[in-house]
């Protein structure tokens, strides 16, 4: 670090956190010798992490790079849970970043080498390391590849989250897009690492990565409270054409997780709504496969498009299960009488209108015990499903 700020300027930084930042700005700084700027980015910075980096915020003394650093980096429990699939001896983080994940291996691995090319990024890394108080990391700072490139060094796992924006900082999410390129560099990665785990974007199409990857073992659907936030792609030496999915949905205080479904196929049962209607967790859509959830839990689909499923009988799911109160078909008369100027949560699936359209349209107000969910069945028919959600038993 070029300069480590004194006790009084992380007191100062403490004390301001319930201020507002523009109004603050305003202020003269009590600090002639400091950066006004750079003191201002520290209390908006570790406001950001107040709930996304609990650690790091509640240590004294962290320095944090800029606040869309903060923002782009992996949350507390989300690293926790990466660092929670692999162990072994020794890891690297080719794009170290504020090191959140680098962290969390450091405490399931033996050895951990950070590498970050931004200079100021990666001495910051560094500092707040010893504030964490953690021992057995490596720091490098350049380009990771050419690293790699010039290394005896073979690791018993690769970690890569690539850059998802271009030179021109637009937003990108395909491999061949991302820097680094994992597709280009899949060779050398693979001989100097017994695994390689790649964190992707949602975006990315699962059958595509498995083509582009060649020899993908297992995939990671990461959900936080129902939202995709994160592909994990684990890469070893020998090719399977089959890897194992496992959807994951991370709450607050509960992970659920959820693999070895049932292949998919062309085969499932489809009904009209009987008397439960489950809606799978966001992770477990995104795997794909569709038939096969209902194959495996002995469901019903509404329609082959509408990804939502029914029984008669209650079953524990991988997702959110409601108790079906009514069903209208979705027309002007119906509409008018049962859902005009009602309050309820909307949800569609498979239907013509997004949920601001209806909202707005009938003049729908939101939340209540009410869940309506507008959909098509297996008549083809747009029909709305009035439901009551039931609580996880």
């Amino acid at each position: 670090m070029k300069f480590i700020p004194s006790p009084e300027v992380f007191e100062y930084i403490n004390s301001q956190l319930n201020e507002d930042i523009q109004k603050l700005a305003l202020k003269k700084n009590p600090f002639p010798e400091m950066d006004w700027k750079w003191i201002l980015n520290q209390i908006a910075a570790k406001k950001k992490a107040k709930d996304k980096l609990p650690t790091w915020y509640k240590t004294n003394a962290i320095i944090y790079p800029s606040t869309l650093s903060i923002e782009q980096t992996s949350s507390e429990l989300l690293a926790a849970h990466k660092s929670q699939l692999i162990n072994g001896k020794k890891v690297i983080d080719l794009t170290g970043g504020f090191g959140i994940d680098a962290y969390y291996f450091a405490k399931s691995f033996k050895e951990v080498t950070h590498c970050e090319w931004n200079e100021e990024l990666s001495n910051i890394v560094q500092y707040n390391s010893e504030k964490l108080d953690v021992k057995n990391m490596n720091f490098f700072q350049g380009n990771s590849i050419e690293y790699l490139q010039n290394t005896s060094d073979v690791y018993d796992l690769i970690y890569i989250d690539p850059a998802r924006r271009d030179e021109h900082t637009n937003k990108v999410f395909r491999f061949e897009d991302c820097e680094p390129n994992v597709v280009e560099h899949l060779d050398l990665l693979l001989e100097k690492s017994t695994q390689l785990l790649i964190k992707s974007s949602p975006l990315v199409d699962i059958h595509l990565g498995i083509q582009q990857l060649k020899f993908v073992s297992k995939i990671w659907v990461v959900a936080y409270k129902n939202e995709v936030k994160e592909l994990l792609w684990l890469v070893s030496k020998k090719c399977n054409l089959n890897p194992t999915i496992e959807a994951v949905n991370i709450e607050k205080d509960k992970t659920y997780s959820f693999e070895n479904i049932l292949v998919e196929d062309d085969v499932v049962q489809f009904s009209h709504p009987k008397t439960y209607l489950y809606e799978p967790f966001s992770s477990l859509l995104k795997t794909g496969l569709f038939n096969a959830i209902g194959n495996t839990y002995h469901l019903s689909k509404l329609h082959p498009h509408s990804h939502l499923y029914t029984s008669d009988e209650k079953i524990d799911f991988p997702g959110r299960v409601f108790d079906i109160v009514n069903i209208y078909p979705f027309q002007k008369a119906e509409i008018k009488k049962y859902i005009q100027n009602q309050k309820m949560n909307v949800t569609i699936r498979n239907f013509p209108l997004s949920v601001d359209q209806l909202r707005k349209k009938y003049k729908i107000k939101e939340g209540g015990d009410i869940y309506a969910f507008f959909t098509t069945n297996i008549e083809h028919e747009k029909i709305i499903i009035i439901t009551k959600k039931i609580e996880k038993f």
